[in-house]
């Protein structure tokens, strides 16, 4: 039996992952272009096998009835935005995801760019290197006020972080509440937080959630967050309140459009990453066995 993996650097750091395959005599085939695949090459790799360990490739109502042999979708992460669930579930294909591995990584690297963004690390370390030795004052954390939006597992870690740090914390989510943390409308709380930092997933109608209208409403001098999804925020609006003056600054890890090279970069008050919130070994390693548990476990291997 055969299976795909998917994801661009799985096993990297452990073999633990392909061992369990192993010992359940399963073969397995790699994604070695280094990136996401296209609908095509999924269909290629996917081609003959009966599961796969899934990265953040599409994995459409096309892609799945070019594969009638699988029967899992093993995702390597959370997110399921990528996968037709409901072709899948016409299809019998049984859908997993790993929620806990990526949380701890995820909640750490926001808090990362939050200081980053507001003592201006990046920023003067880029204008050290090209010559210039200019000390620029920053803000503290403790105090800020700090909006999350999407509060499953990963927006409650991050506002544990941000609450160990003294910030003020309150939160936005239609579908959860809580008894430590304020809750607020999104509209509310974009007008209330000093930094807002996005967990959750975009609208199904695929229109950002922080579009032109939401982001202006943003308090002014204010920073943005994104390590969660891409399209989540509209990027070109973006642009315009940073060019304006409106918001300080802001930290993307994830685009509508990736690999991004878009207008973003010329900004030297925004912080880029290329989509690396899972990407600590801990997690990365715990990610990758769930993901091959999961699949195993769903095969009844």
């Amino acid at each position: 039996m055969k299976v795909a993996i998917t994801t661009s650097s799985f096993a990297r750091y452990s073999d633990e992952p392909l061992e369990l395959l192993r010992r359940c005599g399963m073969s397995y085939v790699l994604n070695e272009t280094g990136r996401a695949l296209t609908e095509d090459e999924a269909i290629d790799i996917l081609r003959g096998c009966i599961g796969v360990a899934a990265g953040t490739e599409k994995l459409s109502r096309r892609v799945l009835d070019a594969c009638p042999d699988l029967r899992v979708i093993s995702r390597c992460g959370t997110g399921m935005d990528s996968v037709d669930l409901a072709a899948a579930e016409e299809k019998g294909i049984a859908v997993r995801n790993t929620p806990d591995g990526p949380t701890q990584a995820v909640a750490e690297l926001t808090l990362a760019y939050a200081l980053d963004l507001l003592r201006g690390v990046t920023r003067m370390d880029r204008e050290l290197r090209a010559g210039a030795w200019k000390k620029r004052m920053g803000f503290l954390l403790a105090g800020k006020r700090v909006g999350i939006v999407g509060f499953g597992r990963i927006g409650r870690a991050a506002a544990d972080l941000f609450a160990a740090c003294g910030a003020q914390i309150a939160f936005a989510d239609p579908f959860t509440g809580d008894n430590v943390y304020q809750q607020m409308e999104l509209d509310a709380l974009c007008a209330w937080a000093q930094l807002i930092s996005l967990h959750c997933s975009p609208p199904k109608d695929g229109t950002p959630l922080m579009h032109a209208e939401r982001l202006a409403r943003m308090r002014p001098g204010s920073w943005l967050i994104n390590a969660a999804r891409g399209g989540l925020v509209d990027e070109e609006a973006l642009c315009r309140l940073l060019q304006d003056g409106h918001l300080a600054g802001a930290a993307l890890d994830v685009f509508a459009r990736e690999p991004y090279t878009g207008p973003l970069v010329g900004f030297e008050n925004v912080i880029l990453t290329p989509h690396i919130g899972s990407y600590a070994q801990e997690s990365r390693i715990r990610q990758e066995v769930d993901t091959v548990k999961n699949l195993l476990d769903a095969l009844g291997a």
